[in-house]
């Protein structure tokens, strides 16, 4: 009796689970009929700081452009402040803003928004992978020409950074390795200020880095990323060149 039940449970979760992936491929294979493909260049400065056991600073400042680097260019600043709950989970809170960095066109989209934003880490290691997984909710004020909108939204991210060339019972302290991750964007709340859609973007990423030392990593990846769009605008692929500097003090 236990038996038939465990197996009526797991092939109810399975089905659930095919619905959740039939959803997810209806929706890119719907939207493929009306689609950009744009080319852009990124790069960022990811910084962690930790003065006490239970206390530290984040920040990450980035800058964002088309092919050219001075057109359609966006300046990311996003500090905060690290509390660490554990030696593998980290809860941080802070404010970000991106600004406009060259002079749009009269049919420009892009505009200066600021966010709160807050956010939960856990890492942990699969083997000699490192994982982290990141959980942030933002709630953004998006500054347009007649109004301010207020929209928020939630992401979840994933990270996979893989040394090259190290055994799993091996401290990582320098050389190669490789980065995955993804990460996922949903709107929950205002939707209508933004695509009119509960799922926004899909930002997918592959790098290659190297370690200096504990303290300072430089990666050079390919992002793509997927931004649903309303009925009257195309969705957009962004093919993306990032390079990243990471460090730890």
């Amino acid at each position: 009796m236990i038996r038939n039940f465990i197996i009526k449970r797991n092939m109810h979760l399975l089905t659930k689970f095919k619905h959740v992936i039939s959803s997810f491929l209806l929706l890119f294979s719907g939207s493929s009929y009306a689609q950009d493909h744009t080319f852009g260049s990124w790069a960022g400065w990811f910084n962690n700081v930790k003065f006490s056991a239970k206390w530290g600073l984040n920040n990450d400042i980035q800058f964002r452009a088309g092919t050219n680097w001075g057109e359609n260019s966006m300046l990311l600043i996003r500090p905060g402040i690290n509390y660490y709950v554990s030696p593998k989970q980290t809860v941080a809170a802070g404010y970000a803003a991106t600004l406009v960095t060259n002079e749009l066109p009269a049919t420009g989209k892009r505009l200066t928004e600021h966010r709160l934003w807050q956010q939960y880490i856990i890492t942990g290691k699969l083997g000699r992978t490192v994982l982290q997984h990141r959980f942030r909710l933002e709630q953004r004020f998006l500054m347009r020409p007649k109004e301010t909108a207020f929209a928020q939204r939630a992401r979840y991210f994933i990270r996979g950074m893989m040394p090259i060339g190290t055994s799993s019972g091996d401290t990582f302290t320098q050389g190669m390795f490789i980065a995955l991750q993804n990460e996922l964007f949903f709107n929950i709340q205002n939707k209508a200020a933004l695509n009119g859609h509960f799922f926004d973007q899909n930002r997918a990423y592959a790098a290659v880095g190297h370690r200096f030392s504990p303290r300072y990593d430089l990666e050079i990846g390919y992002m793509n990323q997927f931004l649903l769009r309303n009925e009257v605008m195309p969705n957009m692929f962004t093919h993306i060149a990032q390079i990243a500097f990471y460090t730890r003090w």
